[in-house]
């Protein structure tokens, strides 16, 4: 029997503890050990001795973390009550925040990819982004449960992040307002040519039966094709993701394959069901992980689908969630999932069938809408709002971070067809408006989608 829980690729998300059979998650027990003598030992004599009075909980907690973090692993960890009570929000049909999924790595916090529609996609943060500081606390070595503790808040509370692009040592603030992230996961729209296309953003509960909720209805509207867009999907839950795969994996094929410390395998393989009989192409980049990753996978090497896009994440661990007594919870790596032909993709990621990068100005730095740019000003930011200026259409000149009068011009300009006050100053909605725009562009000329349509044209 193994007991086991795949979660984000990120600490202090939503999990679950599954089981395969009858049996249950089981509670942390702590039986005496001789081993344990020496840890006694010094609670005892802090306790005693110490110069001051002691947080005998917070000792414990300490000692539980300590033990975990020794392990290097990111997808272990332990959260205090307060921690917990984060960690099983996202359950629920809502909660409130940024909407960013993080994870740490190296003692840094990562993103490893923003929710659809989340505040934090509508500012520019996207994967692979390093949170240094939140509201100028400096959160390196942190944890992510201690992390998203900070990060999340009320709705229409604003919390200033300091980013760092992967890649680039310059950093920018970023003052985000909170706001309700629903957790609808499946969105659906019908392209030209009976071309469907489903994005699935993360794996949760309803999932399953959100996503064939959408397949009938783009069934009713003619669909010819399918492409399952799992970009920037950062996992969830296991059972969702092989119930996804049956779909498209015929009976008896592996979905997956999970290994033990022993090197003992289980192989989960398709079930008879409801299979989806139209041609399909699965896009892939590297904000796609953990369950994603499985289902990516499963339909490539089982049913022969192509995957299109960027090679995805590497997350290729399974994990188990018990709960203490007093409602602190401790998360740990109990096994390593295979792909159906037994590859391990663990920090290597999934290379797609077609490779396809997004265009560059998909990957130009954030502006911070708080910052004031106008003629003089030389920064990093006003060369990435001259490439996007540049891309479109509206002439800064020499693209070289020094805000000239050809810059302001171009800015006047794009002010004027914004609606905005045309005072050629970057700063507030005209920041917001510019990276919206540029937005705008990468969705209507995604390469990604257009290779898949290409591919399934054929």
């Amino acid at each position: 029997m193994l007991i086991f829980v795949l979660i984000f690729a990120t600490a202090g998300i939503t999990t679950f503890a599954l089981a395969f059979g009858d049996e249950k998650a089981v509670k942390v027990g702590v039986n005496q050990r001789t081993e344990f003598n020496k840890l006694y030992d010094t609670y005892d004599q802090l306790n005693k001795n110490y110069y001051k009075d002691i947080d005998k909980e917070k000792l414990i907690n300490g000692a539980i973390n300590g033990m975990l973090d020794s392990l290097d692993d990111p997808y272990s960890d332990y959260m205090t009550k307060a921690e917990a009570s984060k960690f099983h929000e996202s359950i629920s049909s809502s909660f409130q925040g940024i909407g960013a999924e993080i994870q740490e790595k190296d003692g840094t916090i990562v993103v490893v990819s923003p929710i659809k529609g989340s505040p934090a996609e509508k500012v520019g943060i996207k994967p692979n982004d390093k949170i240094l500081a939140v509201d100028g606390k400096n959160i390196r070595g942190m944890s992510a449960n201690e992390a998203v503790l900070l990060i999340r808040g009320k709705k229409g509370t604003k919390v200033t992040l300091t980013i760092q692009r992967a890649g680039s040592h310059d950093t920018t603030q970023m003052t985000i307002t909170r706001d309700e992230i629903p957790l609808n996961t499946v969105y659906a729209d019908m392209l030209k040519d009976g071309i469907a296309k489903i994005q699935i953003t993360s794996f949760s509960e309803n999932t399953y039966n959100e996503l064939l909720t959408a397949l009938n209805d783009m069934d009713s509207k003619g669909m010819k094709s399918l492409i399952i867009d799992l970009r920037q999907n950062p996992g969830g839950l296991l059972d969702q993701a092989i119930k996804i795969s049956n779909l498209f994996i015929p009976e008896g094929k592996k979905i997956l394959q999970v290994e033990d410390k022993n090197g003992k395998r289980e192989v989960v393989t398709a079930e008879d069901g409801k299979k989806i009989k139209v041609p399909v192409a699965v896009i892939i980049d590297k904000g796609s992980a953990s369950a994603s990753e499985i289902l990516a996978a499963a339909v490539s090497e089982s049913a022969g689908i192509p995957l299109v896009g960027e090679k995805s994440f590497g997350k290729g661990t399974v994990q188990t969630a018990s709960d203490f007594k007093d409602g602190s919870n401790m998360k740990f790596t109990t096994a390593k999932w295979l792909t159906p032909n037994a590859n391990w993709i663990h920090q290597k990621g999934i290379e797609p069938n077609y490779k396809v990068n997004m265009p560059k100005y998909a990957e130009l730095p954030l502006i911070n809408p708080d910052s004031k740019y106008k003629v003089s000003s030389l920064s990093n930011e006003v060369k990435a709002a001259e490439e996007m200026l540049k891309v479109l259409k509206y002439n800064p000149g020499k693209v070289d971070g020094y805000f000239d009068e050809d810059t302001k011009r171009a800015v006047i300009n794009f002010q004027k067809d914004a609606k905005l006050k045309a005072n050629g100053i970057l700063q507030g909605n005209t920041t917001i408006q510019l990276m919206n725009k540029i937005r705008e562009k990468i969705i209507k000329n995604d390469t990604q989608v257009n290779k898949a349509i290409e591919l399934l044209k054929k």
